[in-house]
């Protein structure tokens, strides 16, 4: 039971980790669009992607709390709550994503690509922080 929650909690963290990375990069291409045709051709990517992360991203933090109640000898210490509290940060995150493309779709967008590009290494970011974590546990 252990090994197939933990191997599932992984197999959703990756793919919604892609899907994070790889949203906020599309933003990149979609500030940067001149002709309505590629805009509208990005808007459909994005919230296609959009659509697919978000269940995988609910499916990845049911799996961490599904470990963390089932098993909560091993999950125990600071760097548990420090993992959590990021993990809700990513959360709103993914949820800040789904403002932004609600303003691309309204033609809302008021940022650059620069900008983008900068917000687009926040989940990196985050995972380096949530790896060191883990596998450290410092407290």
């Amino acid at each position: 039971m252990y090994n197939t929650l933990k191997i599932l909690h992984l197999l959703f963290v990756i793919s919604w980790f892609a899907g994070l990375f790889y949203l906020p990069r599309i933003f990149v291409n979609h500030a940067m669009a001149a002709e309505e045709a590629t805009r509208a051709r990005l808007g459909l990517m994005e919230a296609k992607l959009y659509k697919f992360v978000t269940p995988i991203g609910l499916l990845a933090i049911a799996c961490g709390l599904g470990l963390w109640i089932a098993f909560p000898e091993i999950y125990i210490g600071g760097w548990l709550h420090a993992k959590t509290a990021l993990v809700a940060g990513l959360a709103v995150y993914h949820v800040y994503c789904g403002r932004v493309l609600r303003d691309f779709a309204a033609g809302r967008n008021r940022r650059s690509h620069v900008w983008y590009r900068v917000f687009n290494e926040i989940p990196v970011l985050v995972l380096l922080a949530v790896l060191v974590l883990v596998v450290a546990k410092p407290f």
